[in-house]
């Protein structure tokens, strides 16, 4: 496996909780590693660690022992500053709750990373915003507010959100989790797309079928990788 090919390395990744008197080791020497492309399903009970090590590689935390590298860079050597650069501009975030705004439109919720990166002009960003939405087909729906679309729609605004800024990184907890059968796949069908245009998609699911349109999974217990 050639090293400039991963996207993601980690190395006997610990985490631990300090429960009043106690210890929690929510993980325990983690280590597995990630091809720019993959498709990764991550599966397991409730408490084995999968929202825990999705934080961290979200950088939304960081470890209490070993290493992760996101395309070769040691995230604990990482800034708080430099962290919250990293998940603006190389990771895309999916939620099972969408974590819309309510009170702005789809092109609104899709253009805040957009604004918070500061990189590109107010014009080039509703345009990106405009074409992300068209991406997962969304154009006659660009003006709607979060309470106006069915659960679908809302996640296909959240995919859109997540690809605004091109990361080469999506990272969706439970897509799937809100929505029924048939709407379940048509989301699995776009990240299956998204993939194909060479992005790598991490996927925490309970759902085997859902699991089952990832290339590899992963079972968590216990907080180790079994």
């Amino acid at each position: 496996m050639l090293q400039n090919n991963l996207v993601i390395q980690v190395n006997g990744l610990e985490k631990q909780y300090q429960m009043g008197d106690n210890v929690v080791h929510a993980l325990c020497a983690v280590t597995f590693t990630v091809q720019r492309g993959e498709f990764i399903a991550l599966m397991g009970p409730s408490g084995s660690g999968k929202s825990t090590l999705m934080h961290l590689l979200g950088c939304l935390d960081t470890p209490t022992a070993g290493d992760y590298r996101l395309n070769g860079r040691l995230v604990s050597q990482l800034s708080q500053r430099e962290r919250a650069v990293v998940r603006n501009r190389e990771i895309g975030f999916v939620f099972q709750t969408f974590n819309l705004l309510p009170r702005l439109t789809a092109l609104e919720n899709v253009l805040l990373p957009l604004l918070y990166s500061g990189r590109i002009s107010a014009g080039r960003a509703r345009s990106q915003s405009e074409q992300a939405l068209t991406r997962v087909g969304l154009t006659e729906r660009i003006h709607h507010k979060p309470t106006e679309m069915s659960g679908g729609q809302r996640q296909r605004v959240a995919i859109a959100r997540a690809l605004v800024n091109d990361p080469a990184l999506i990272l969706a907890d439970e897509p799937t989790g809100n929505l029924d059968s048939r709407t379940g796949e048509t989301i699995m069908a776009l990240l299956g797309e998204l993939n194909d245009d060479d992005r790598t998609i991490i996927l925490v699911t309970h759902d085997p079928d859902v699991a089952a349109a990832a290339e590899r999974t992963l079972h968590m217990k216990d907080g180790q990788i079994t």
